[in-house]
C-alpha cells in the first residue's frame, strides 16, 4: 500500500512516497522515494513541476557497492588489522582498508595504484566507505603493503579462508588444485621482487616477469582456499612435487580449523606437469589427480571418427561430446576421456587459417620472389634450410607442399600450394580436441570435464549464450538515462535545507583519545643565525636578471644605425696632357692596383681626393 508520509528535520517537513507491506508479520516499510518540501509539491500541483536540477554527477556504483559489500560481509580489512596491528595515526586509513580497496579495483577495474584515486572519485565508493579520493595516494598502498610480511600473509590467508567457510558454508572437503603464471608490470631492473622473473609466459607475454601460482579451490563453485607463489622462472615440472606437498598441509589446517573432515584432493594440471616422476610421486600420495596429455602420447585416439564420441551434459557444456577409454600413459594403463568442443574447432580453425598460413604463405612469397629475380648466390641447402625455418610448425609442414627446382643458384625457383586433403584430415585429427586422464574411476565424464577445468585456468562451466559478455558484476540497477551502459547512480545538487539523501558516514572510534604531551619548542632548521663572514672586500650585488637589470647597467646597442651623408671634397686637373704608362713608373701602376685609383691621379702633380 502507497502513502504519503511525512518528515521532520529541523524547522522543515520533508515528504516522502512509501509502500508498506508486512514482513515476518509486521508491518514495515519497503520503499520509499523523497518528493520535495511542501511548497515543492504545492508548485507541482500548480503546473510548475518539481524543477530540474541544477547539475547531476554520473558515477559507476553497482560493482564497487557489490565488491565492498563482500569485503565487508567476510571482514578482510578487519582481518588484516588483527593481523598487522592498529591504525598509523597519520594515515587517512587502515592497512586493511588499503589492502581491501587494492583488492576491490583488480576486481572492479584493474588499474596502477597511481590512477586508483582519479577512478576512486569517478565512482559512488566514497559515499558510502567514509573514503575519501585524497587519502588514496598511491604512496600509502605501497605503505600498506610494507606492512605485511610473509608470515602475516600466510596468517591473513588461513583467517580469510575460515571467514569464506563460515559465511558461505562452503564445502571444502573436495577441492582441486592446479599451477598456472601470471604476466607482471614489474620494471626488469627492480630487485626488490625476486618472485618476478623472466620466463615461459602462457599469457604469451614474453616481455613480461612472471609470477608463478599454485591454488586450490573447491570443486563446487571454485572459490580459492589457499595458495602458493613460486619464482616465474621456475618451470612447473619441477615445482609440482613440492608445491602439491605445501597446498595439501595448508588445505588440511583450513579444514581442520573449520571442522570439516578432508575427503580427498583432486591435483588439476596440464601438459607442463606431465613427467614419470611427477606421476611416480602422487601414486605415493593419497592425492587424486585429472590432468591432460598431447594427443600424440594417446596414438590412435584422436584418429577415432566422430561417431565415437557422444554428447557429454548439453545443459553444462552445449555441444561437446566425448569418447570414454582407457589408454597406457607413462608406464601405467589409466582412464583416458578423448573430448571434442565444437567452440574450441572453430577457434582453431580462424587460427591456423589467419595467423599460422597466411604467415607461413607470405615468407615463402618473399622467398619465391627474391628466387626468381636469379641473383642470389645461396646455394640449395641453405634455401632448403630457409624453407625449413618457415615451416617450423607441424600443423603447417602437414598441410603446405611446396617444391623447389634448379641445379643451380640463379636457376632456383619455388613453388607451393595448400593441399585441401590434407586441411580437411588435419582439423578432423586435431581440431577442437582434448585428451584428459584421470585415476577417477568412478565419476562420471562430465565430473571429470568440470573438474579440468578450474577457475584458475580462466575456463567458465557455463554455456556460451549464458556467459556474461566480460563483465563479472552486473546487478539489476534501474537507469534513468537509456545511454549508458554500466551501472550509475545519479546524483544532484541538493539545497542548503533538504535532508541528506544517504546515512551519515559510520563514527569514529569510541575509546578516548590520549592527549599528546606537549612537545618542547624547537627552532626550524632555515631560521638559524648568521654565520660570521671572514673579513675581506665587500661583497658585490647579486647577478642581475635579465628582467631585472642592475641600476646603471650599460647596454650594447646592436642595432643597425643608417649611414649619414658626409661632404666629399676633390680636385680636378686637366689631364689632357698626361703622359702614357710605362716601365718607368711601375711603382705607380702597382700603387694603382692596391689603391684602385684611376690613371688620372697617377701623373706628376696629381694626388687622389681627401675626404674630410
Amino acid at each position: 500500500m502507497a502513502s504519503i508520509v511525512g518528515k521532520k528535520r529541523g524547522n522543515a517537513t520533508y515528504y516522502y512516497l512509501v509502500e508498506s507491506a508486512r514482513v515476518n508479520g509486521q508491518p514495515r516499510i519497503v520503499s520509499q522515494e523523497y518528493l520535495g518540501t511542501a511548497e515543492e509539491l504545492a508548485a507541482a500541483m500548480r503546473g510548475g513541476g518539481l524543477g530540474l536540477p541544477a547539475r547531476t554527477q554520473h558515477k559507476d556504483f553497482g560493482a564497487v557497492a557489490a565488491a565492498w559489500g563482500m569485503l565487508e560481509d567476510l571482514g578482510v580489512a578487519g582481518i588484516i588489522d588483527q593481523v598487522t596491528g592498529p591504525r598509523r595515526s597519520d594515515a587517512g586509513a587502515s592497512t586493511g582498508a588499503y589492502l581491501a580497496l587494492a583488492a576491490l579495483g583488480r576486481l572492479v577495474a584493474p588499474c596502477s595504484k597511481l590512477a586508483f584515486a582519479d577512478w576512486w572519485a569517478g565512482t559512488a565508493a566514497g559515499r558510502f566507505t567514509g573514503i575519501g579520493a585524497p587519502a588514496l595516494d598511491h604512496r600509502r598502498f605501497w605503505d600498506a603493503m610494507h606492512a605485511v610480511g610473509l608470515e602475516e600473509l600466510g596468517e591473513i590467508s588461513h583467517r580469510v579462508a575460515l571467514a569464506i567457510i563460515g559465511a558461505s558454508g562452503v564445502d571444502c572437503s573436495s577441492v582441486a588444485l592446479d599451477m598456472t603464471n601470471f604476466a607482471t608490470f614489474i620494471d626488469t631492473g627492480n630487485q626488490r621482487a625476486p618472485i618476478a622473473q623472466r620466463g615461459k609466459a602462457k599469457q604469451k607475454r614474453t616481455d613480461l616477469r612472471l609470477v608463478g601460482l599454485g591454488l586450490v579451490v573447491t570443486r563446487d563453485g571454485g572459490i580459492p582456499l589457499t595458495w602458493h607463489a613460486y619464482p616465474g622462472d621456475k618451470p612447473d615440472v619441477t615445482q609440482f612435487p613440492a608445491m602439491i606437498g605445501v597446498l595439501a598441509a595448508r588445505h588440511a589446517a583450513i579444514c581442520a580449523a573449520s571442522g570439516q573432515e578432508p575427503a580427498e584432493m583432486t591435483v588439476v594440471f596440464d601438459a607442463g606437469q606431465n613427467s614419470a616422476a611427477n606421476f611416480a610421486h602422487l601414486a605415493g600420495t593419497d592425492l587424486r589427480y585429472v590432468g591432460s596429455v598431447p594427443a600424440s602420447d594417446c596414438a590412435g585416439l584422436t584418429g577415432l571418427p566422430a561417431s565415437a564420441r557422444a554428447v557429454v551434459d548439453e545443459d553444462r557444456f552445449g555441444g561437446l561430446t566425448a569418447h570414454d577409454t582407457r589408454r597406457e600413459v607413462y608406464g601405467a594403463e589409466r582412464r583416458a576421456i578423448l573430448t571434442h568442443s565444437p567452440e574450441l574447432h572453430e577457434k582453431q580453425v580462424r587460427g591456423f587459417a589467419g595467423t599460422t598460413l597466411a604467415k607461413a604463405g607470405r615468407k615463402l612469397d618473399e622467398l619465391a620472389a627474391t628466387l626468381a629475380r636469379g641473383k642470389t648466390r645461396r646455394p640449395r641447402h641453405k634455401v632448403e634450410a630457409e624453407i625449413g625455418k618457415i615451416l617450423h610448425d607441424t600443423w603447417a609442414r602437414r598441410v603446405i607442399t611446396r617444391q623447389l627446382a634448379g641445379d643451380t643458384p640463379k636457376d632456383h625457383r619455388l613453388t607451393w600450394h595448400i593441399d585441401p586433403a590434407a586441411r580437411a584430415a588435419l582439423e578432423e585429427e586435431i581440431f577442437g580436441k582434448h585428451v584428459l586422464i584421470t585415476d577417477h574411476d568412478d565419476w562420471p565424464a562430465a565430473e571429470v570435464i568440470a573438474a579440468y577445468r578450474v577457475p584458475v585456468r580462466g575456463r567458465s562451466l557455463l554455456p556460451a549464450d549464458e556467459r556474461s559478455p566480460r563483465r563479472l558484476l552486473q546487478p539489476d540497477v534501474p537507469l534513468d538515462r537509456a545511454q549508458h551502459t554500466r551501472p550509475h547512480v545519479h546524483l544532484r545538487a541538493r539545497p542548503p535545507a533538504r535532508p541528506p539523501h544517504a546515512p551519515p558516514r559510520r563514527p569514529g572510534r569510541t575509546a578516548p583519545i590520549r592527549p599528546r604531551p606537549a612537545r618542547r619548542a624547537r627552532r626550524h632548521r632555515r631560521d638559524r643565525p648568521a654565520l660570521p663572514r671572514r673579513p675581506g672586500p665587500a661583497q658585490s650585488p647579486p647577478h642581475a636578471h635579465r628582467h631585472h637589470p642592475r641600476p646603471g647597467q650599460a647596454h650594447q646597442d646592436l642595432r643597425a644605425r643608417p649611414l649619414r651623408s658626409q661632404a666629399l671634397t676633390w680636385v680636378i686637373r686637366n689631364l689632357a696632357h698626361t703622359p702614357m704608362l710605362t716601365s718607368a713608373n711601375t711603382a705607380k701602376i702597382n700603387l694603382s692596383r692596391k689603391v684602385r685609383l684611376g690613371d688620372r691621379y697617377l701623373s706628376p702633380g696629381v694626388s687622389p681626393p681627401r675626404y674630410r
